[in-house]
């Protein structure tokens, strides 16, 4: 075949002979040739079936062939974000080193004791593994770790781009570094990984120390194919023969996803359950088996697993109508399509989506988006004129199409998976030392942006009477406390990640609902919240509660914004699309006139020649075109000065501005340097798993380095004062 194929093992080329192999893919040869040349770090980078799992494997089980050594451990350790790919990986895997007599070794939490066991007694050939399932092998086998992973060749890391940045990617690189530190060895890196934009990126995730030294291995195009559509849809249409949009996309995804397994994104809990009615009724007004079902944090975890499993066995047709449940870690197997109802709020999130669908060689990808948007009067609101939520699904699409997708903020100190591995290292070890702790994951660990100091405040926060996770022994050690043990002796203590929780809205002591809430929250803000604008009074973090009131304001619109953190990137591009004229094809016929109206209604305004305007009595708009993590700085800027603030997407609604000269004023002030406080009373600060147990100044530095950026806001004030125009 080629000079790479006599670089393998004889059983590897049989197997390859028997598979009537013509000829290696390109991928497969540079890889073999990089893996078998020396022991650089590699990223092998390629789409779904794209051959990249032979392309690590086939050099890697030959050399663990040609090793004479009788020393016990494991060959090669393949860390995988998902159950079900690691299931599949051990199937492919098994068929290769069955008859070679490599052991093939998955290893999650739906993998007997027995099985475990045996591996651990006798460990050796291919371990595949969850990083939860790792952790949970540190903290309850610590002291095995050096011995199971003493003769490790290779770590191989599956879906690589899903840990960019992540709390889960931390963890993941905590890990490995600890392996290396237990070990006393270095173990080359492998990361398989779909070809992104930047993949430089990945070369620091994969190796914080060298990335330089990473080797990449990318292949050029053989992109699995892809089916969209974005279809429009309106609310208060005065057309009777039109269905309302909710009845309309029932019928549409009815008539689409029955009879076969898909995943349903909805977005809020209340419209999970909304279209799970809907669909259920259908099935039951057309006499049929019920397929529709709904799956959130609030479903009893029966019922959940109830539906991984239908979905997993694909023995009967299965539709999951979900929040981000679904998007990753579970074990559901392939999907046959995706929808999506309602605005992303992340390329990356879209991307993940999308990926549970066409799995399987030789079938596409499916993707069916639904945009609803307002019926326009004279006097519907700006966000509804300019079609924001059509605008950021055409954006995310255009840009996932460009295989672009949102990179890591660089310097996020990631406090909450600190507190986690700080806890698994002293589980682990039966006790550690302050400074050792720091060492392991500051100093060597991923967590770099962490010193002696900031370190310091995190274990007095843990170790306080109130959290008691962690105490100091006379002799200085630092131990788990009692709270801190029971956390750690529960199985949902491995893993690092969770869904965004929701908030109940509370008015005049009455619960009006849920919303999901990713996104900073403080008093005197603005929600949109069941077709009407409430102004928060007072948020409850640590009960989940957001006490509001009724605003007076306008018409709100209907496209409040989707909770999540929005790139610059995307909203850059929600802007050139309403300057642009192309039409992209993937459109349905509704949808092209939004976007038509959206460029007609943008262009009559002629906002790309002002960064602030009036739009009525103390109300001003302020366009910051700019992601979420900007565009909300500014927002709390302008609260802590007084001002109510409504975010959309790129833009800002600004009350309580008696003249353009009080607005112009604040903003002179930013503009000169000005730091004001963007943590008054009354913000929420908790987003992830760990997070209760930091102090609020301990959050309030954790999000000035992933959710805010104090450094922007004079820019933003210098660029908005230029382009001042009053009308």
């Amino acid at each position: 075949m080629t000079e790479a194929f006599d670089l393998l093992a004889r059983p590897i080329q049989k197997w390859i002979r028997g598979q009537g192999w013509s000829q290696l893919r390109d991928i497969q040869v540079r890889a073999i040739r990089a893996v078998a040349g020396d022991n650089h770090d590699i990223i092998i980078a390629a789409s779904t079936a794209g051959g990249k799992t032979e392309a690590a494997f086939f050099p890697l089980i030959s050399q663990v062939l040609g090793d004479e050594e009788p020393q016990s451990g494991f060959d090669i350790l393949y860390i995988g974000p998902l159950k079900a790919l690691i299931s599949d990986q051990a199937r492919r895997l098994s068929d290769i080193c069955e008859e070679i007599g490599l052991p093939v070794v998955p290893w999650h939490g739906d993998i007997s004791s027995s099985v475990k066991t045996k591996a651990r007694k006798n460990p050796a050939g291919i371990v595949l593994i969850t990083p939860e399932s790792l952790e949970a092998l540190f903290v309850r086998r610590g002291a095995e770790i050096p011995r199971l992973f003493s003769k490790t060749k290779a770590i191989v890391i599956d879906e690589l781009h899903t840990m960019l940045g992540t709390e889960r990617g931390m963890q993941l690189q905590s890990l490995m570094t600890r392996i290396e530190l237990s070990t006393g060895r270095h173990i080359r890196r492998i990361g398989l990984s779909a070809t992104l934009g930047d993949m430089e990126l990945a070369k620091a995730a994969l190796r914080p120390d060298a990335a330089s030294q990473v080797h990449l291995i990318e292949a050029k195009g053989g992109e699995a194919e892809l089916r969209l559509q974005l279809r429009g849809y309106l609310e208060g249409d005065t057309d009777e023969a039109a269905p309302p949009p909710t009845n309309a996309i029932t019928e549409h995804l009815f008539k689409h996803l029955r009879g076969s397994d898909n995943l349903i994104f909805a977005g809020s809990r209340q419209r999970v359950e909304i279209y799970a009615d809907r669909l259920r009724r259908k099935c039951e007004s057309e006499r049929l088996p019920q397929e529709f079902f709904a799956h959130h944090a609030n479903i009893a975890k029966e019922q959940r697993q109830f539906i991984e499993k239908r979905l997993k066995d694909g023995q009967l047709p299965t539709s999951a109508i979900c929040t981000s449940t679904l998007e990753l870690g579970i074990d559901i197997g392939d999907v046959a399509s995706v929808a999506q109802i309602g605005a992303p709020f992340s390329v990356a999130s879209l991307r993940q989506r999308l990926g549970r669908s066409g799995r399987r060689q030789g079938q596409p990808a499916v993707l069916r988006q639904y945009a609803i948007e307002s019926m326009l009067d004279s006097k519907a609101h700006i966000a509804d004129r300019l079609r924001l939520g059509t605008m950021r699904a055409i954006a995310m699409i255009d840009l996932l199409l460009e295989n672009w997708c949102e990179p890591p903020r660089l310097g996020a100190l990631h406090l909450s998976t600190l507190v986690h591995q700080i806890l698994s290292v002293i589980a682990s070890s039966g006790g550690a030392r302050a400074n050792t702790l720091h060492s392991v994951l500051c100093v060597k660990g991923p967590f770099r942006s962490v010193d002696p100091p900031l370190f310091g405040e995190v274990l007095r926060a843990m170790g306080s009477e109130e959290n008691a996770l962690i105490e100091q022994s006379s002799n200085g050690l630092l131990l788990l406390g009692e709270k801190g043990e029971k956390l750690v002796e529960h199985y949902s203590f491995f893993a690092v990640f969770q869904t965004s929780e929701e908030y109940r809205l509370i008015a005049d002591g009455k619960e009006l609902g849920t919303v999901p809430v990713d996104s900073l929250l403080a008093l005197g803000m603005m929600i949109i919240f069941s077709g009407r604008r409430w102004s928060v009074l007072e948020v409850r973090d640590t009960e989940r509660v957001i006490i509001v009131t009724a605003s007076a304001g306008g018409v709100p619109p209907i496209f409040g914004g989707d909770p999540g953190m929005i790139h610059d990137k995307v909203v850059e591009r929600m802007f050139d699309l309403l300057e642009g004229k192309a039409v992209p094809v993937y459109l349905d016929e509704a949808a092209r006139q939004l976007l038509a109206e959206a460029r007609l209604n943008y262009m009559q305004l002629a906002f790309e020649k002002r960064g602030l305007s009036r739009q009525g009595e103390n109300t001003h708009l302020v366009f910051t075109r700019r992601g979420t993590i900007a565009t909300n700085s500014l927002a709390l800027a302008l609260r802590g000065g007084g001002f109510k603030v409504e975010v959309h997407d790129g833009l800002l609604e600004v009350s309580g501005a008696e003249a353009d000269e009080s607005l112009n004023d604040y903003f002179q002030t930013l503009a000169n340097g000005a730091s004001p406080n963007l943590f008054v009373a009354d913000t929420n600060l908790r987003f992830e798993k760990f997070d209760h147990f930091l102090t609020d100044a301990l959050l309030q530095r954790n999000i000035l380095t992933s959710r805010l950026d104090s450094d922007c806001l004079a820019d933003m004030a210098k660029t908005i004062l230029d382009s001042f125009s009053p009308s």
